[in-house]
């Protein structure tokens, strides 16, 4: 190596080399340094949400509480994770949120992170120590399929038409029934088999066979069986009668059904909501029928403006809903259905 002419000093040279080659090394390292980032989990959609990891037993804690007699379930971190009520099938899991929409009728909306499942049988007091318990605890809370709530909402004006392998229609906007041939005005009931347009074979009542004119209609007890017995699995009853099962007409299934009364007809107005869970029958004198409980609806539970929300199957809006034509479908706002509550049942 030469400066000016004359060759560097021996020195001088290794000083030079020793630096070519740390000045390389940097090189290395610094490019290495800018790698991409490697991509970032995307935000997985709600309705898309993994299912809740199961919890181990130890985690778990058991609370008693009464008004009515029950079992609420929480995790490590005092959160709760179920509500399972003595004697009854309904149990409310905590899940993923949804939201409930019948904008033909209300701009009311109902966010809920509630679902409702059926145990296979009343719950007691101390079942969680059953060894079917925690097995079906981790399946219903990864369960996302329509509970009680969502299977409602399959009825409700716009909702997609859905048939089986028989070509059975089970699912779709369901109408509340036709007019009477007597020409009296008053429409007939349409119970769910009229619906389906398919034979159905009670215990108590033998074989009925389904009314044609009545073909996707629904009044307000058949709404609440076509929900809970022909697609949850509740027993079904022909007739009014005490029984394994919920009878026909709304009266019967507030004074009969199987599941605990939260509140009994006084033949008052209603007024104590927070006994109410999602999920919940709740039973209307709207008619001035004598006292007689002629309407039947579920408890969706508090909508977007506060209110306590119920769904039922109704004349003027032709079929389910949880809107406000020919009375807002509010338990606690002093419209007609609020002060025609009743009665309140957890089956």
């Amino acid at each position: 190596m030469r400066r000016n002419g004359k060759s560097w000093p021996r020195w001088a040279r290794i000083i030079v080399l020793v630096a070519v080659i740390a000045l390389s090394g940097a090189a290395v390292v610094y490019i290495g340094a800018r790698k991409p980032a490697p991509d970032l989990p995307k935000a997985v959609p709600l309705e898309q949400s993994s299912p809740a990891p199961a919890l181990s037993t130890s985690a778990l804690r058991f609370e008693r509480v009464d008004g009515p007699p029950r079992t609420v379930v929480r995790d490590e971190r005092g959160a709760v994770v179920a509500t399972l009520t003595d004697g009854a099938r309904t149990a409310t899991i905590i899940g993923p949120a949804r939201t409930f929409k019948d904008p033909k009728f209300t701009p009311a909306q109902i966010d809920s992170t509630v679902w409702v499942r059926l145990l296979d049988q009343p719950w007691v007091a101390g079942a969680e120590q059953a060894e079917w318990f925690r097995p079906w605890l981790d399946r219903v809370r990864a369960d996302q399929s329509p509970d009680a709530l969502a299977t409602a909402m399959q009825y409700v004006d716009g909702a997609p038409a859905e048939s089986d392998a028989k070509s059975v229609r089970f699912r779709g906007d369901a109408a509340f029934g036709p007019v009477a041939a007597s020409g009296a005005g008053r429409l007939e009931q349409s119970d769910f088999q009229d619906y389906l347009g398919v034979s159905w074979t009670f215990p108590d009542a033998g074989t009925r066979k389904p009314k044609p004119a009545h073909s996707g209609a629904l009044d307000c007890s058949g709404f609440v069986r076509i929900v809970y017995g022909y697609r949850l699995g509740f027993p079904l009853l022909g007739n009014n009668d005490a029984g394994p099962g919920l009878p026909r007409r709304a009266y019967a299934i507030a004074e009969s059904a199987p599941g605990v009364v939260l509140v009994p007809n006084r033949k008052q107005r209603v007024t104590d909501y927070a006994v109410l869970q999602p999920g919940d029958l709740v039973f209307f004198e709207v008619e001035d029928a004598d006292d007689q409980l002629d309407h039947a609806g579920i408890y969706l539970g508090v909508d977007s403006t506060g209110h306590h929300r119920f769904v039922s199957s109704r004349e003027r809006a032709n079929g389910p809903t949880f809107g406000d034509l020919g009375g807002t479908s509010l338990l606690d706002d002093g419209g007609m259905y609020s002060r025609g509550f009743r009665s309140a049942r957890r089956i």
